[in-house]
């Protein structure tokens, strides 16, 4: 290993930076454009708002355990680091390539949808149709640019974009509650247990619990946070209960603007336009072109925010052999994990080029595969994740408190157990696929935690995440 070249991260992020990276990789304009209308029209119908409310609190439970390991895991590595120091370093490793192939999955996911969108925006105003292809490799190319930088200069860009696509949402919200909705009033569906557990409670789990991808990463910034001790969990806490209150909030919005049974109809009907027509519908044409255009910045925000964490992954993996160790190279100058960081782009643009050869869709193909499989990946990935926290605590008996290490985590297991069973059981309607397909992502999923198992026996490295001086007292 070449140790003349700088190996650390360097920043001062604090929550509210980390926050933004974190929400920004959601995209909830995004989510509520696209998953909204989903799980109303396949799901829970107008009580779909209820189900983010459900997901949230099995997500707080994970976090509970999530944080109080946090200080006990001072790398940067996030899931695999907590599955090395609970499971041991085969699962460790195994899980670490299981995120590599999650979030490029999310990443392409992003590509996909982007392209098709600023097609779509750029022939929406007169512009050439062009391959969604091209937008998708000129996206790939700023990203590059930015993650090569200091991740303060990544940490402003996610800002003002997510701060311009919540705005537009949060004005639409308040427009329609001033207004009371619909003909039929505002809904309260979401506060009827009936409704609540109507249609498919299961497939609206699915597609809600898909919709908070991205904030767990916030330990992935812990090298470049403000007293990661302090920062990391209060980021934790924040982004998750900022992303479920604003998707509560605009899903309820989004069925109280057309009334309960309408926006069943209309979310059936018509899913991919459901969120631009309501607010043409309330803010005029302008609005609705507003939030097409930040529809697109949301994508890209989502697409940065995920290239800036697997370039953390691939650094934390060269800095233990498991990747080439130039991977755990950081910049002099900009304290960044520039070469993971070329090494992402170089694979994101091989894979786009990859898909659009293979002439698949970007939406229902790319867009629809990807995010299915990036939905599954990081289930398996938080559920390992408990159970590690719930093992380490109990080998270790660093923490006594029994709710933050075995009751709070136990709960969440149970809870993450129970959504990646039924994501398992409906995950060719995820995917839009067939069950041929299905076998296939999760045949990939498997192989790439199966894959990272047998390295362990050839990298004979030290252990991935060091021991604290707390556990070896």
């Amino acid at each position: 290993m070449d140790t003349s070249a700088p190996r650390s991260l360097s920043g001062s992020l604090g929550a509210g930076s980390i926050v933004f990276m974190v929400v920004a990789a959601a995209a909830p304009l995004t989510v509520v454009a696209g998953s909204v209308p989903l799980g109303v029209a396949l799901g829970n119908g107008a009580a779909f708002p209820a189900t983010f409310v459900l997901c949230c609190a099995v997500l707080l439970l994970f976090a509970v355990g999530f944080c109080a390991m946090s200080r006990h895991v001072p790398n940067a590595g996030a899931f695999y680091s907590y599955v090395q120091r609970g499971l041991g370093r085969a699962p460790g490793l195994g899980t670490a390539f299981l995120a590599l192939v999650t979030y490029t999955a999310v990443q392409l996911a992003v590509y996909g949808y982007l392209g098709a969108t600023l097609d779509g925006l750029v022939q929406h105003y007169g512009g050439p149709a062009l391959p969604w292809w091209l937008y998708a490799l000129g996206a790939a190319a700023v990203a590059g640019v930015l993650g090569y930088r200091h991740i303060e200069l990544s940490s402003r860009v996610l800002g003002v974009l997510l701060l311009c696509e919540v705005g537009i949402v949060l004005v639409f919200d308040a427009v329609v509650a001033a207004r009371g909705g619909s003909g039929t009033g505002l809904s309260t569906a979401l506060l009827q247990p009936a409704q609540i557990g109507s249609g498919s409670l299961g497939i609206a789990i699915m597609f809600a619990i898909a919709s908070f991808i991205g904030f767990e990463a916030t330990a992935v910034f812990r090298d470049e946070a403000r007293d990661p001790g302090r920062t990391i969990p209060r980021a934790t806490y924040a982004a998750l209960l900022l992303i479920a209150g604003f998707y509560a909030l605009s899903s309820w919005a989004v069925v109280s603007a057309w009334g309960d049974a309408a926006a069943v109809e209309q979310a059936a009907a018509d899913p991919g336009n459901m969120l631009i027509a309501t607010i043409g519908n309330y803010l005029g044409t302008a609005g609705a072109d507003v939030a097409q255009v930040l529809l697109v910045t949301s994508l890209f925000a989502a697409l940065l925010a995920f290239h800036n964490v697997i370039a953390r992954y691939a650094f934390s993996l060269g800095n233990t052999s498991a990747l080439p160790s130039v991977c755990g190279r950081s910049h002099a100058r900009h304290g960044s994990p520039h070469v993971a960081s070329l090494a992402q782009s170089g694979s994101a643009v091989l894979l786009v080029v990859l898909f659009a050869a293979l002439g698949m869709d970007p939406v229902t193909q790319v867009f629809a595969w990807m995010a299915g499989t990036a939905t599954l990946g990081v289930l398996a990935l938080m559920t390992l994740t408990c159970l590690a926290v719930v093992v380490f605590f109990r080998r270790s008996r660093v923490d006594q408190r029994t709710w933050h290490t075995l009751v709070a985590p136990a709960l969440g297991l149970a809870g993450l157990g129970t959504c990646l069973a039924l994501t398992i059981d409906n995950f060719p309607t995820l995917i839009g696929g067939s069950g041929g397909l299905a076998a296939v992502i999760g045949a990939v999923l498997a192989g790439s935690f199966v894959f990272g198992i047998a390295l362990s026996t050839v990298v004979r490295k030290a252990p991935l995440a060091p021991r604290t001086a707390v556990e070896t007292a």
